[in-house]
């Protein structure tokens, strides 16, 4: 049996110093492989399309170029890579402009080097991932909108259901078509839907709504 391909990275971040502890955490780590970096996003979106990474690591705030605009450049284009937001910001407003804006992850710089890890590992396996601290930010933000108060509620077709629950395990629409049987474009479409139905926009967002209302549809 083959082993399994490393997960290249592309660090996009204008702070030296730190770009250089992550890429020793990176290399230290058999399951990654450190293809390139970047100081600035135009930089980043440059070496995103000629490297192709499997994630790319993006700083929030960066002069010229912030990440918000790096991350829906990369988005709109044809790239396959998780978009995993480092950043110092814990805003809840940041938070929900990378979520709605697409990124994969939303992860913050002062995480112990092992957590960080281990939530990088997550994001390589298809999982959505957020510090730890910034949950109850989503929750709080969730109840402040106007949507549907349970899963019943929702209308929500059966197919759509089936999908919503791949998204409280945080999976990737390409995790999502695989294990449904379906193609990707298929489960894109079907997330749109649901999304409009919940009033939300982004998959996140809908995992944090769903699985709280499942907590409390529990006796």
């Amino acid at each position: 049996m083959n082993p399994v391909e490393p997960q290249t990275i592309l660090i996009v971040d204008d702070h030296p110093l730190f770009r250089k502890g992550v890429i020793q955490l990176i290399q230290a780590a058999p399951e990654f492989r450190f293809v390139g970096e970047a100081a600035s996003g135009r930089e980043g979106i440059r070496l995103a399309h000629s490297l192709q990474p499997d994630m790319i690591l993006l700083d929030l705030n960066m002069k010229e170029m912030n990440g918000i605009e790096v991350l829906k450049a990369i988005k709109d284009s044809d790239l396959d890579a998780r978009v995993i937001m480092l950043t110092v910001s814990d805003q809840a407003e940041d938070l929900m402009a990378a979520l709605q804006a697409g990124a994969d992850g939303y992860l913050l710089k002062d995480m112990e080097p092992e957590d960080l890890m281990q939530q990088l590992g997550e994001a390589a396996r298809g999982k959505i991932t957020i510090s730890e601290r910034l949950t109850q930010l989503l929750v709080t933000s969730l109840r402040e909108k106007s949507r549907p108060t349970s899963l019943a509620e929702a209308g929500l077709t059966e197919q759509e259901g089936r999908i919503l629950t791949h998204l409280i395990g945080g999976k990737s629409n390409k995790l999502i078509a695989r294990d449904m049987g379906i193609a990707e474009g298929t489960v894109k479409v079907h997330v749109k839907h649901l999304l409009k139905k919940l009033n939300l926009r982004s998959r996140v967002e809908a995992a944090v709504w769903a699985d709280r209302c499942r907590r409390q549809a529990k006796p």
